[in-house]
């Protein structure tokens, strides 16, 4: 029997929820499934410039287990690149360091608020309305 696989960390969760080729319409294309981890993979090796062996403490997996994500991810930018299908952020085996959410006016991403109920940046005369993301 397989050992339990460990939650990967992810700092902070994408500002969307994945990107889509112009020049086809939404509900005209396939859809690829980017996991956080994989998304967080990315963020960490290519955006933030750190070693795989940084990335890897970061995410507190080792650093074979982020080469694994790395390249899946790399795969999934590939094909949605060359064969025009959009990309997905969703799920995966993870947990954020801390608590997420995202005002469903603005978008704009909180982190450990208080009171979740509002979001701060909205005008008086919306409701603003947070979603969990740690769910």
């Amino acid at each position: 029997m397989p050992r339990p696989k460990k939650k990967r960390k992810v700092n902070h969760p994408p500002k969307m929820l994945g990107f889509k080729p112009f020049g086809i319409r939404f509900k005209d294309l396939e859809h690829i499934v980017m996991q956080y981890e994989e998304y967080e993979s990315i963020k960490l090796v290519v955006y933030d410039n750190l070693s795989q062996d940084q990335a890897a403490e970061k995410m507190e997996v080792s650093r074979p287990t982020l080469t694994r994500i790395y390249n899946s991810a790399l795969k999934k930018i590939g094909q949605g690149f060359v064969e025009g299908k959009s990309i997905l952020i969703k799920g995966g085996d993870f947990e954020f360091d801390k608590n997420w959410f995202k005002c469903k006016t603005c978008y704009k991403l909180i982190d450990g608020v208080k009171d979740p109920a509002i979001c701060g940046d909205c005008p008086a005369d919306k409701e603003d309305e947070l979603v969990n993301l740690n769910e």
